[in-house]
């Protein structure tokens, strides 16, 4: 069973919330950049980390479970929507974004690799996704009273495995949420010390594992993995694609 919006949403509008969703985005910002002029996903429960893309790309869409119920987001721009949507098929057109995020939607899916086929089907080719997890080794998959302690947890290299059984090359792979999963002032308002304090003596525990991989249309099963682990990554970004009109 999935979480329920309004919880969701209680969870990201307290301090805990938004110290993890300025973490999270400034793991995927290092990663893509703005995504200028690209089409951009956000699976799950992504609306935390979208607005950090400002109005750069050229579509952005939250497709959030229907089991989440109604949720709100502040949205502005051209082609910008939510959308609630299942598991076993997404309602998009097959290679309509160039980047995919799935926040808060691998732990509690039925099918893992179901939902990640409909992933590969939807994105274009040579895009690229970030799954970010629950670190089953981390302290966050026990924090039961937060969004990360729910469903079920993952390792980096369960997520590689996945990613490299469903026709996705893995490219780089990090964690974040070093700071305990308290709602203390002390802990929020450093969390990004927390980060630089956790990646330099104990990489790869922080709460949730971020794992990005780009679509091959004849990925070899297994090729990429193992990716390195990195705290901060900048990986060349392709020519942006031609904008698309939204419908």
């Amino acid at each position: 069973m999935r979480q329920d919006a309004v919880t969701l949403e209680r969870f990201y509008s307290a301090s805990l919330g938004q110290a993890a969703a300025r973490v999270l985005s400034g793991k995927l910002t290092d990663l893509w950049g703005e995504a200028r002029g690209l089409s951009l996903l956000g699976l799950g429960f992504a609306i935390p980390v979208l607005d950090a893309f400002g109005e750069a790309p050229s579509r952005i869409v939250a497709a959030v479970p229907l089991e989440h119920g109604p949720v709100k987001w502040d949205y502005s721009g051209r082609g910008n929507a939510s959308v609630g949507v299942g598991d076993d098929r997404l309602p998009f057109p097959d290679g309509m974004f160039d980047r995919v995020i799935v926040l808060h939607g691998l732990e509690e899916t039925g099918n893992p690799r179901t939902y990640l086929r409909e992933i590969w089907r939807i994105t274009a080719p040579e895009g690229r996704i970030v799954l970010a997890a629950a670190n089953r080794g981390g302290l966050w998959a026990r924090a039961t009273r937060t969004p990360f302690g729910q469903g079920r947890p993952w390792t980096r290299s369960q997520l590689m495995n996945l990613l490299s059984s469903g026709l996705f090359q893995v490219t780089a792979s990090s964690s974040a949420l070093y700071m305990p999963p308290v709602s203390a002032g002390l802990v929020t308002s450093a969390a990004e010390g927390w980060e630089a304090i956790g990646s330099l003596i104990a990489p790869g525990f922080g709460g949730v594992v971020l794992v990005e991989a780009v679509k091959r249309l004849y990925a070899r099963p297994g090729g990429g993995a193992p990716a390195p682990v990195t705290e901060k990554v900048r990986i060349p970004r392709p020519v942006p694609s031609p904008k698309r009109e939204s419908h």
